[in-house]
């Protein structure tokens, strides 16, 4: 039997194609669907009704989309805060290499929980630490997403290019082709669904040209597409990584990966700051898609990423936290502001984007960039509901007229209520399947302990 819950006396911004908006209107949800929605209230005579909210003072928008993050970095906030990205990678790969499952589970509960209660509906994880002898990582970022009730990508990662190979990442780091190859392989087949509404989906994702050999770069892509799975990697974050592109391989970062097929529509790239205009001709051309990260790129100095000319020729482009050892904060909703005021210091200033362009970003975009744009990323009937109410009617957001305004450009908006597939995940900024406070604890625990041990190393 259909079960219902009506939402009501709301402001609604759909970020459908034609970007609808109802300033009072009423959303309906049928079991894990949106079943209709529109203006004023919701139709007489519904049936199985379990639940009514009235959602006066409230912007009910699509449930927001993280595009890039790495979980594990949530024990190592607050180190190495003046470096850039080779300077910083260096002084915390050391730390890195020593987690292990314990750890990788109590950060992923600390990364997921802090989206979650910042309206994030769909997450993703960039893992590519491995050591040897630390469990399994990836059963316990996994695990942590399941219990938070978020829908969730898994990007499995891998570094194969040592210090030994003019990588950065120390030898004992590193898993070799073979085995990190191996398994990607097996945690697709153990995990992945590809099926409508799955709340468990798992990409290839070698870590980036500068840690992952050019064979591991070719066969992550053979594989990928063997599997049916999509591909994840970094791109164009600095302009030392070009410099790196050029002297290694006698090409920049997109011609590079054209080269070993990391191109095309199941792919996105983190970061892609450093972009020329035939860089951004060749994303357009093949749908590459782009994971946008305004404060990892400010936090280490990387630059200003040119969405508004990628959006222009048709890139795809979501939004990301990254990891929160380059953005402490680990919210995905601030970066709503952020992605708008830095592309504003850009070459289009105030014309570089708009507030809802920005929601689209956060919203519609990260979805094209999972592919799953027929799924979430917008209110639509037949889309699962994965939706947020933000509340805007306290001293922080009342005297914005505008809902979208105040929800992008405001202080962070409150979460009233949070739903992947029409099931509560937080209530009035709270987690519901998952204790915070006992999650703070472990975190702060996991924390203390990864820094003893590599006192002691």
């Amino acid at each position: 039997m259909v079960q219902r819950i009506v939402i009501e006396n709301c402001a609604i911004a759909t970020v459908d194609a034609a970007d609808t908006e109802y300033a009072d209107g009423y959303v309906v949800v049928a079991d894990n669907r949106i079943e209709s929605l529109g203006a004023g209230r919701a139709p007489e005579g519904l049936e199985n009704v379990v639940r009514r909210i009235d959602a006066t003072g409230h912007l009910v928008t699509p449930g927001l989309v993280n595009t890039h993050h790495h979980f594990y970095q949530w024990i190592t906030r607050g180190l190495a805060t003046d470096n850039n990205l080779f300077d910083w990678l260096v002084a915390l790969y050391p730390t890195w290499a020593r987690i292990d499952e314990r750890m990788t589970y109590a950060a992923a509960q600390g990364s997921l929980g802090m989206m979650a209660r910042g309206g994030v509906t769909t997450a993703m994880d960039h893992h590519y630490v491995f050591p040897k002898g630390s469990g399994d990582l990836s059963g316990s970022i996994i695990r942590a997403a399941r219990e938070t009730g978020v829908r969730f990508t898994l990007a499995r990662g891998s570094m194969d290019r040592g210090e030994k190979d003019g990588g950065l990442p120390p030898d004992f780091a590193v898993e070799t082709l073979e085995g990190a190859l191996a398994a990607t392989e097996a945690t697709v087949d153990e995990h992945h669904d590809a099926s409508f509404g799955a709340m468990t989906q798992v990409a290839v994702a070698p870590c980036s040209p500068f840690s992952v050999s050019t064979e591991l770069m070719r066969q992550g892509a053979v594989l990928a597409r063997r599997k049916g799975v999509r591909l994840h990697t970094h791109g164009s974050e600095t302009v030392e990584e070009e410099q790196f592109c050029k002297e290694l391989f006698g090409m920049g970062p997109t011609d590079y990966f054209e080269s070993t097929g990391w191109l095309g529509e199941d792919v996105w790239m983190a970061h892609c700051v450093h972009m020329n205009d035939s860089d951004i001709a060749a994303f357009a051309r093949t749908r590459t898609g782009v994971a946008h990260c305004p404060s990892s790129n400010a936090r280490l100095a990387a630059g200003i990423a040119r969405v508004p000319d990628m959006l222009a020729a048709g890139v795809p482009v979501g939004l990301g936290v990254d990891g929160t050892a380059s953005n402490e904060s680990g919210e995905l909703h601030t970066e709503l502001r952020n992605a708008l005021l830095i592309n504003r210091l850009g070459a289009h200033r105030e014309a570089a984007l708009t507030a809802r362009q920005a929601l689209r970003l956060g919203t519609y975009g990260g979805a094209q960039v999972l592919g799953r744009a027929p799924e979430i990323g917008s209110l639509e009937p037949g889309k699962l509901a994965d939706l947020v109410l933000w509340k805007l009617d306290t001293l922080a957001h009342a005297s914005i007229a505008d809902p979208v305004a105040a929800l992008v450009l405001g202080a962070a908006a409150p979460v009233t209520a949070s739903f992947v597939g029409g099931e509560q995940i937080v209530e009035n900024g709270r987690l519901l399947h998952v204790d915070e406070d006992a999650i703070a604890r472990s975190t702060r625990d996991e924390a203390r302990r990864l820094a003893r041990i590599v006192a002691r190393a």
